[in-house]
């Protein structure tokens, strides 16, 4: 694995989104792929986009540890956080780090492995219709203004490729189970940036 991530041009949220995909992966972002998928269930519709937060060990960033265990290829004895996640295999589609710079590792067209037990609106196994972006950060901590950038690029590409009619964190998804990416995660500036009405956002967050 390579000690670097991709660095995206400074008008990231202005690139053009005309083939900007081939076959689910993006191309703006740097691809390293994860064992850790699966097929989607036949005629899933995906409209549900998953927001994360993440950073290995919690806290350290720049580490490339998150890349690393989503391609199971993470030395569980390099810390003892790491002994909590021993032998884990997760995945999501896209990784955002603090500064921007943006990964790609399943297929927006298969199964990532980043929501686990879960419910939106009714739906279970959420795995099944979504896309997971995990932001490189703390629960409950402030994200970098770069990064808001990529996210709002990434997802505005998104919704011109799939038909994703609502947008939720983890912690709506997994409530009382996962608490990210938490309060310091402005839901109101991504929902403005992106320019859609307040009705995609999950509701206590409008």
């Amino acid at each position: 694995m390579q000690s670097h991530c991709l660095t995206l041009p400074d008008n990231m949220a202005e690139l053009p989104v005309k083939g900007a995909w081939s076959s689910g992966w993006y191309r703006y972002a740097r691809k390293l792929s994860s064992p850790n998928f699966g097929l989607r269930p036949v005629d899933t519709i995906t409209d549900l986009l998953v927001i994360h937060s993440i950073s290995l060990p919690p806290g350290e960033f720049g580490t490339e540890n998150v890349q690393k265990l989503f391609c199971n290829q993470l030395d569980w004895d390099a810390h003892p956080y790491f002994q909590t996640l021993r032998g884990l295999q997760v995945s999501a589609h896209f990784f955002i780090c603090r500064q921007g710079r943006l990964w790609q590792f399943v297929s927006c067209e298969h199964r990532a492995w980043h929501a686990g037990q879960s419910v939106y609106l009714g739906r279970a196994d959420c795995n099944n219709h979504s896309i997971g972006i995990e932001l490189e950060g703390v629960e409950g901590g402030l994200f970098e203004p770069m990064q808001y950038e990529t996210l709002t690029a990434l997802t505005s590409a998104i919704l011109l490729e799939f038909p994703i009619k609502n947008l939720a964190g983890h912690e709506h998804i997994a409530t009382g189970r996962k608490t990210d990416p938490g309060s310091g995660f402005d839901w109101l500036h991504f929902q403005r940036s992106l320019g859609v009405t307040s009705n995609w956002l999950p509701a206590n967050q409008r």
